[in-house]
């Protein structure tokens, strides 16, 4: 796929510099692009001064506006506004995509009562069961496994692999990468007497006499809902509801290796990062941002607007729009302090040893 310079100043409505008629066929970083020749290059990403200082002479860039490309000897430029956003701009336009043409593979095993939409493909070995509904457009991947009476909405992209079960419904543009698994059981057991963790619980970690238990499973008869725009990352696993549908409203982005146990609630627009893991019951709300590696307990509330960062703990309810950070989450301020409090801890002791030492002197001497 190649454009225009012209053509990328328009997609991206931004102002051009130079030569339009220069054909872009990919995008580098500042120092793998090299100068264009014979009228075609890659563009380099070079949005700030720093990456700006390893662009060769002669080349097509992407800056930030207030970059001078004159004085830096491109052929062309495009200047963006907020570079950021541009790539996002910028790596659609020139995407190739998943490659998948129109038409169903002679190898997929589709049930006669499924309804595939217009201009659907479906891969090599696919397997999609009955009453099963796929929309317009959608692209569906090698080996991907579609359960019984899952409804999946126009365009969606779902990529090789990709495991999702029975009675689950997404809206559409649905995005799903490989590995993830759509609607498999909730992990829910009970014993049929009081177990170890419920007294644990009950008591703040105290126990009574420890007991044999057996594990009775609660079967999971909800589903699961996705929104429309809603991507799920490679190798996430989302569980199905217990008696409702475990739910991920539209626009929401879960990356690679997250987990939503049984009957959570995710709300609109929300951004789940690599690793985090949403127990049973949670809620989470509307634009919410949960940073890598969050984990969130069970039954509480995530209000929406709340950002937590990284390894963030959260054992129970957050407020909206709180900024969060630590294990136990607390105000990212106050985890601040705590922790520079913490790296004091060594040198206080010391000063503490000092001044116990010298009391006793006192006393001695008394």
């Amino acid at each position: 796929m190649t454009l225009t310079m012209t053509e990328l100043a328009r997609a991206l409505d931004a102002r051009l510099w130079g030569d339009g008629d220069i054909r872009i066929t990919g995008a580098a970083e500042p120092a793998d692009a090299g100068a264009v020749r014979d009228g075609a290059g890659l563009i380099a990403m070079a949005m700030a001064p720093a990456y700006a200082a390893q662009l060769a002479p002669g080349a097509a860039a992407l800056l930030s506006e207030g970059m001078d490309p004159q004085a830096l000897g491109l052929a062309a430029a495009v200047l963006v506004g907020r570079p950021r956003l541009a790539m996002a701009g910028l790596t659609r336009a020139l995407d190739r995509g998943a490659g998948m043409a129109p038409g169903i593979h002679d190898s997929a095993v589709i049930d006669q009562t499924a309804e595939i939409g217009p201009d659907a493909a479906i891969g090599p070995f696919a397997v999609i069961g009955p009453g099963v509904r796929i929309g317009a457009r959608a692209r569906i991947g090698a080996h991907v496994v579609i359960g019984r009476d899952t409804r999946i909405g126009d365009d969606a992209l779902i990529h090789a692999g990709v495991r999702i079960a029975h009675g689950v419904t997404a809206g559409d543009r649905l995005i799903v990468q490989s590995g993830a698994v759509i609607g498999s059981d909730g992990f829910s057991f009970v014993t049929p007497e009081e177990s170890g963790v419920e007294q644990a619980r009950r008591n703040l970690g105290g126990r009574g006499e420890v007991t044999q238990q057996h594990w009775v499973r609660i079967h999971s008869l909800g589903g699961v809902t996705l929104g429309h725009d809603v991507e799920v990352g490679a190798n996430t696993s989302i569980d199905r509801g217990t008696i409702r549908a475990t739910s991920v409203g539209d626009g929401s982005k879960l990356d690679n290796n997250v987990t939503l146990g049984h009957n959570v609630r995710v709300g609109r627009d929300s951004l789940l990062c690599g690793q985090v893991g949403v127990a049973g019951s949670a809620r989470i709300g509307d634009r919410v941002v949960l940073g890598g590696q969050c984990g969130v307990s069970d039954n509480i509330f995530v209000g929406d607007d709340v950002i937590a960062g990284g390894a963030s703990k959260i054992f129970t309810n957050v407020p909206a729009g709180r900024v969060i950070l630590g294990s136990p989450a607390t105000r990212m301020q106050t985890q601040v302090e705590i922790q520079k409090a913490t790296r004091r801890l060594p040198r206080m002791a010391a000063q503490l040893a000092e001044l116990q030492k010298i009391v006793t002197r006192l006393l001695e001497k008394g």
